[in-house]
């Protein structure tokens, strides 16, 4: 069941220079789906960051799904 990531993700200027993260933390987007494409599961990733929960990872998933779909207009 998709999540909807804009409840989990977020991306300001001020904190890593406008990288997509998890709300809350300091951790990217693009550090737990290089967990996930490395073949880590949800609980392993979950075992090296507890601060994370299972909802957080689906937002990646499903940010990530997003931008996979993004057409431009010519």
């Amino acid at each position: 069941m998709p999540v909807n990531w804009r409840e989990h993700i977020i991306s300001t200027p001020e904190v890593l220079r406008g990288k997509p993260r998890i709300k809350g933390t300091r951790i990217p987007v693009s550090l737990i789906l290089g967990y996930l494409a490395s073949g880590n599961t949800v609980e392993q990733i979950i075992q090296e960051f507890p601060d994370l929960v299972k909802e957080q990872i689906d937002a990646c998933l499903d940010y990530a799904r997003d931008l996979s779909e993004f057409e431009t207009v010519a």
